[in-house]
Protein backbone atom coordinates (compact mmCIF):
# COMPACT_ATOMS: atom_id res chain seq x y z
CA UNK A 1 0.00 0.00 0.00
CA UNK A 2 1.06 3.43 -0.51
CA UNK A 3 1.71 6.39 1.72
CA UNK A 4 -1.58 8.10 1.30
CA UNK A 5 -3.51 4.59 1.92
CA UNK A 6 -1.33 4.48 5.02
CA UNK A 7 -2.26 8.05 6.23
CA UNK A 8 -6.23 8.04 4.78
CA UNK A 9 -6.35 4.32 6.46
CA UNK A 10 -4.61 5.95 9.88
CA UNK A 11 -7.22 8.30 9.56
CA UNK A 12 -9.80 6.52 9.43
CA UNK A 13 -9.14 4.13 12.03
CA UNK A 14 -8.32 6.60 14.88
CA UNK A 15 -11.19 8.79 13.52
CA UNK A 16 -13.60 5.95 14.66
CA UNK A 17 -11.47 5.20 17.27
CA UNK A 18 -11.55 8.22 18.86
CA UNK A 19 -15.26 8.66 18.43
CA UNK A 20 -15.80 5.46 20.33
CA UNK A 21 -13.76 6.19 23.10
CA UNK A 22 -15.70 9.82 23.46
CA UNK A 23 -19.23 7.85 23.13
CA UNK A 24 -18.01 5.70 26.03
CA UNK A 25 -17.08 8.45 28.22
CA UNK A 26 -20.13 10.06 27.33
CA UNK A 27 -22.46 7.29 28.68
CA UNK A 28 -20.04 6.48 31.85
CA UNK A 29 -19.51 9.83 32.76
CA UNK A 30 -23.01 11.60 32.64
CA UNK A 31 -24.26 11.76 36.46
CA UNK A 32 -27.98 10.67 37.27
CA UNK A 33 -28.32 8.73 33.51
CA UNK A 34 -30.01 5.72 35.08
CA UNK A 35 -33.11 7.66 35.95
CA UNK A 36 -33.33 8.07 32.23
CA UNK A 37 -33.27 4.78 31.63
CA UNK A 38 -36.60 2.78 30.59
CA UNK A 39 -37.36 -0.89 30.59
CA UNK A 40 -40.51 -1.86 27.89
CA UNK A 41 -42.82 -2.50 31.12
CA UNK A 42 -42.23 1.37 32.33
CA UNK A 43 -43.45 3.13 29.01
CA UNK A 44 -46.94 3.56 28.18
CA UNK A 45 -48.22 2.79 24.82
CA UNK A 46 -51.74 3.64 25.44
CA UNK A 47 -52.84 0.45 23.98
CA UNK A 48 -54.09 -0.76 27.53
CA UNK A 49 -57.56 -0.12 28.87
CA UNK A 50 -57.06 0.32 32.38
CA UNK A 51 -59.69 -1.56 33.63
CA UNK A 52 -58.36 -4.67 32.51
CA UNK A 53 -61.19 -5.35 29.40
CA UNK A 54 -59.80 -5.95 25.86
CA UNK A 55 -60.46 -3.54 23.46
CA UNK A 56 -62.64 -4.88 20.20
CA UNK A 57 -61.58 -6.30 17.57
CA UNK A 58 -63.79 -4.53 15.31
CA UNK A 59 -64.54 -7.78 13.19
CA UNK A 60 -68.62 -7.88 13.86
CA UNK A 61 -69.46 -4.88 11.99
Amino acid sequence: MNPAGWILMSIGIGGMTTLLGWCIYKVMATPGSTEHLHSPLDIDTGDHDPEGTEPSSGGDR
